[in-house]
């Protein structure tokens, strides 16, 4: 199931469409059960409930008075901000079916986000779709990294080539990446899997540049980050995990300069022409989502950024985004608004043991 070895012994409750064929791997096709599974998951009972959300659980039924601190990943895209585009890549009934329910789950989804007390959100970037959709207020908290991955992996060599990770879906504008690479002559590897392959393997052509390596282990995936000229990176994420795990194994990142990477990459512009680069850059941002935009960066880069880069810097600037530091902040938040959890609160340097062991 992909769990955590913490959550491996836990008891876990999920809602009937667990159980429903094709709804774990096509779950936006059933768009319109959303709102009845999550209001049967009952959690009367708690005074507090801790919720991570990138889709409705924020919904689940609650006993009068129980507080809910939501940590929100998103609005859910194909609902707000992607409808349209997520709407588009369906066909016949499926289409139909979802264009029919979402206004009903997009105010349903409204309704349930005031049932939360208070909101963290992953990003700024976050932040604000959070106000636009819900018209709420958020604290913003970036998400963990694993530093310690990163560690293991400081002494690999890297090479000439540029990697690009991450499940292979339209968003992420893989193609952009791809098309850069083979007009400018450079290899790449692709780590990750999704609907996109087949296209995405068309538009290769079967170059050499260009290898695809599927959907690695942890490890392995860290060893690519750590052996990578740089990271490329395309995509308009909400806040976006890949950037930071390559620069915590001390590598640079090439991203489309909007939504997260704006908050986890230190980069410049590609566009700085002759100016005077700063000091601790760890990347690049290129200014649309095209190939063009792509292949200037990347040119960019080698000819005038990648001499001033030092990997020690993507490896400080990652360290802001590690595990205890998040742990200890996430728990002063949930203490700040609810003073008496303190009491049942797990100490933040025991929480951490937990996690780096």
């Amino acid at each position: 199931m992909g769990l955590p070895k913490t959550l491996a012994n836990r008891r876990l409750h999920t809602s009937f469409l667990q159980d429903l064929p094709l709804a774990r791997t096509h779950h936006r096709h059933f768009l319109p059960l959303y709102p009845a599974a999550t209001e049967r998951l009952d959690l009367t009972g708690f005074d507090l409930v801790l919720s991570s959300d990138s889709g409705p659980i924020k919904g689940v039924r609650l006993s009068p008075g129980a507080r809910q601190i939501c940590y929100c990943h998103s609005p859910m895209r194909y609902l707000w901000d992607g409808f349209e585009s997520y709407r588009l890549a369906m066909r016949g009934v499926t289409r139909a079916a979802f264009t029919a329910s979402a206004g009903h789950v997009r105010r349903w989804d409204a309704t349930a986000a005031q049932k939360v007390d208070w909101f963290i959100a992953n990003s700024r970037y976050v932040a604000d779709r959070i106000q636009r959709c819900y018209g709420r207020e958020a604290e913003v908290l970036q998400p963990p990294i694993d530093l310690h991955r990163g560690l293991a992996v400081a002494e690999e060599p890297t090479g000439d080539h540029y990697l690009c990770a991450g499940r292979l879906v339209p968003y992420k504008r893989t193609e952009i990446l791809i098309k850069a690479c083979l007009q400018l002559g450079r290899k790449l590897r692709i780590a990750g899997a999704g609907p996109e392959e087949p296209r995405l393997r068309a538009i290769a052509r079967g170059s050499e540049l260009i290898e695809f390596l599927g959907e690695l282990s942890t490890a392995d995936l860290w060893l690519e980050y750590a052996r990578c000229r740089a990271l490329l990176f395309a995509a308009d994420e909400d806040f976006g995990m890949v950037p930071l795990e390559a620069q915590a194994c001390g590598r640079p990142v090439i991203a489309f300069g909007a939504g997260g990477s704006l908050e986890t990459v230190r980069g410049a512009w590609a566009t700085l022409g002759t100016g005077p680069i700063r000091n601790g850059i760890t990347g690049l941002y290129f200014p649309e989502q095209t190939t063009e935009s792509a292949m200037e960066a990347i040119e960019a880069w080698e000819a005038r950024f990648e001499q001033h880069f030092l990997p020690g810097n993507a490896r400080g600037w990652a360290s802001g985004f590690a595990t205890p530091v998040f742990l200890e902040r996430y728990r002063h938040l949930v203490i700040r608004h609810v003073p008496e959890a303190a009491s049942a609160a797990i100490p933040a340097s025991q929480a951490a043991a937990v996690v780096a062991g």
